[in-house]
C-alpha cells in the first residue's frame, strides 16, 4: 500500500525553517571555500627554459689548461692538484664560462662582466619561455630572482621589469646568497604566495653569476670552486590557476627545507671569503661532506613519512626492530635503507660534483640510471648552482621518461649549510628537449673520461718544473681564445 505524506511547510515554525536555511548556507559555503582553497592552493609548474650559452662560450680542455696557466700564482703542486680534480670532476669539455674568463680578464672584473652575463641568460630565457606559453609580460603577477653571489642595485628583478615593461603592481623577491640549492626556495616562496592569492602567475628566475666570483689565487679550498662551477640558469613559469591546469607539465605535491646554520662547521663548510692576499673566492671546506651528509638525513626524517606509503613505512620500521634486535652480531648490518622509488620513479639530485651524485644515489639505493640524468648533467653542463636540477629535469623530458603520474624527487644542497627537497607528480606525458635537442642521442656517452690527462698529463713529469715557463711563455705566444 503505497501511502503519500503531503507537508506543509507552513507547519514548521520560523525559527526552524531560518536555522535550517541558514545551516545549509554555511554548510555549501564552507564547501565551496574548502574547494577554492584546495585548488587555488594547487602550485602548477606551466613550462620552464633552460639556458644554453653560445658556442663562443664554451670551455673545452685547450682553453681551461690556458686559463689556469693564466694564473701565475700557482705552482707545479697547484697543477698537480687542479688535473687530479678535474680528471675526477666528471664534467666534459662542452660546458660553458663567462666572456671576461674566456677574454683572460679574470683578475679584474668590472660590474658590466656581471651585468652582461645576467642579462644574456634571463633575456634568453624568459624570450623562450614567454613564447613557449603564450603567456604576455604584463599577465606576470609574482616575479623572484635567485642569483647569490651578484645583488647590484637596482636589482636584478628590477632590470627585468624594465625590459618586460612588468606592471607595477607585480609582487617582486630577490633572493641572494641562498646558494645551489635557492630554486627550490624560490619556489617555496612562490607555493606561500598561491595560498592567499587566487589564479595568479609567477616567474622564478635562477641563475649565478661567475663573472665576478672567479678565483685567481692559490688556496686549493678556494681553487675547487673554479673546476667545478659553469655558467647557466633557468626561469619557469608557475601558476595555481586551475583553468591553466591542463596545459601544465608537473604539479607540486611536497616540500621541505632544513638549514644548519645553526651549526658552526655546516656554516663554514661554504663560505665566500677573502684568502691571505685578500684575494675573493668561494671556501669548500673539508667538512662539507660531512655537513651535506647530516642535512640530507634531517630532510630524509621530514621527507620520507610524507611522500613513502604506508607499507613501505611499516616494512622499514619493522626491518629496523629487527636489525636493531641483532645489532649484537658483527655480521648483522645495523643500517636500514629506505626503499624511496616507492615514493618517486625518477630522481634529481644536484650535480654539484662526482662525490655528490655518487653519495646521494648510494644512500638512497639508486641505481644507475637512476642517477644517470644527474651524471649526464654534470658531463654536458657542469655545476650551473641553482638552476642544475631544471637541466636535469630536462634530460629526463628529452629522454621521454616523465609520464603522467609519475613521481619526481628533487634533492638540491646550498651553503649555510642547506639541503632542500620537493616531490612533483607529472600532469602529462612531456617530450620536450629543450637545451638538450641537439645532442640528446649522443648521451649517455660510452665514455665520460675528458682528455686533461692526455693533454696536462706532463705536470707529472720529472721534469715538470721545467716545463712550467716554458708553456706559460707559449700562452702568451697564443693568448687564450675560445
Amino acid at each position: 500500500m503505497n501511502m503519500i505524506v503531503d507537508i506543509d511547510p507552513s507547519s514548521f515554525p520560523a525559527w526552524m525553517l531560518f536555522l535550517t536555511s541558514f545551516f545549509l548556507y554555511t554548510l555549501i559555503s564552507f564547501l565551496r571555500n574548502y574547494y577554492d582553497r584546495r585548488t587555488n592552493q594547487q602550485c602548477y609548474l606551466v613550462d620552464y627554459s633552460c639556458f644554453k650559452p653560445t658556442s663562443d662560450r664554451k670551455l673545452p680542455t685547450d682553453l681551461c689548461g690556458k686559463i689556469i696557466l693564466n694564473n701565475t700564482k700557482l705552482e707545479l703542486s697547484d697543477y698537480k692538484f687542479l688535473l687530479k680534480i678535474i680528471v675526477n670532476s666528471g664534467i666534459g669539455e662542452d660546458t660553458y664560462g663567462p666572456r671576461n674568463i674566456i677574454a683572460g680578464e679574470e683578475e679584474a672584473p668590472r660590474l658590466h662582466h656581471g651585468h652582461q652575463e645576467v642579462d644574456e641568460f634571463f633575456q634568453a630565457t624568459l624570450d623562450d619561455l614567454f613564447a613557449k606559453t603564450s603567456v604576455l609580460p604584463e599577465e606576470i603577477d609574482v616575479l623572484v630572482v635567485n642569483i647569490s653571489m651578484f645583488a647590484p642595485s637596482p636589482s636584478i628583478s628590477a632590470r627585468i621589469i624594465n625590459r618586460y615593461k612588468l606592471r607595477e603592481d607585480v609582487k617582486v623577491y630577490n633572493l641572494s646568497g641562498m646558494g645551489c640549492s635557492a630554486s627550490l626556495i624560490a619556489l617555496d616562496l612562490v607555493k606561500y604566495v598561491f595560498r592567499s592569492h587566487k589564479n595568479i602567475k609567477a616567474l622564478v628566475v635562477s641563475s649565478e653569476s661567475i663573472s665576478l666570483s672567479w678565483y685567481s689565487g692559490n688556496d686549493k679550498s678556494m681553487m675547487l670552486a673554479n673546476c667545478l662551477f659553469r655558467s647557466g640558469g633557468c626561469s619557469m613559469l608557475l601558476t595555481n590557476d586551475p583553468v591553466l591546469k591542463t596545459r601544465a607539465k608537473l604539479v607540486l605535491k611536497c616540500l621541505v627545507r632544513v638549514h644548519l646554520g645553526s651549526d658552526d662547521d655546516a656554516y663554514n663548510c661554504c663560505l665566500q671569503m677573502e684568502d691571505h692576499e685578500g684575494l675573493q673566492g668561494f671556501h669548500l671546506g673539508k667538512s662539507l661532506p660531512r655537513a651535506a651528509s647530516k642535512a640530507f638525513v634531517q630532510n630524509m626524517k621530514i621527507l620520507a613519512p610524507k611522500i613513502l606509503p604506508l607499507k613501505e613505512i611499516f616494512r622499514f620500521g619493522l626491518r629496523s626492530l629487527m636489525k636493531l634486535k641483532n645489532k649484537s652480531s658483527p655480521k648483522q648490518s645495523t643500517t636500514s635503507v629506505v626503499d624511496f622509488k616507492s615514493a618517486a620513479e625518477h630522481f634529481c639530485l644536484h650535480p654539484g660534483g662526482a662525490a655528490v651524485i655518487n653519495g646521494i644515489g648510494k644512500n638512497m639505493g639508486l641505481n644507475e640510471k637512476d642517477v644517470e640524468p644527474s651524471w649526464m648533467t654534470l658531463h654536458r653542463f657542469g655545476n650551473t648552482s641553482a638552476s642544475s636540477l631544471w637541466y636535469v629535469l630536462g634530460y629526463m623530458e628529452a629522454k621521454k621518461r616523465l609520464k603522467k603520474k609519475d613521481r619526481v624527487l628533487m634533492i638540491g644542497f646550498g651553503s649555510g649549510f642547506k639541503c632542500n627537497t620537493c616531490v612533483w607528480e607529472v600532469v602529462r606525458d612531456l617530450e620536450d628537449a629543450d637545451v638538450w635537442e641537439e645532442n640528446i642521442h649522443n648521451y649517455p656517452p660510452q665514455r665520460l673520461e675528458n682528455p686533461f690527462v692526455e693533454k696536462y698529463g706532463w705536470v707529472n713529469e720529472d721534469d715538470a718544473e721545467e716545463q712550467v715557463p716554458i708553456r706559460r711563455a707559449q700562452m702568451i705566444d697564443h693568448p687564450v681564445k675560445s
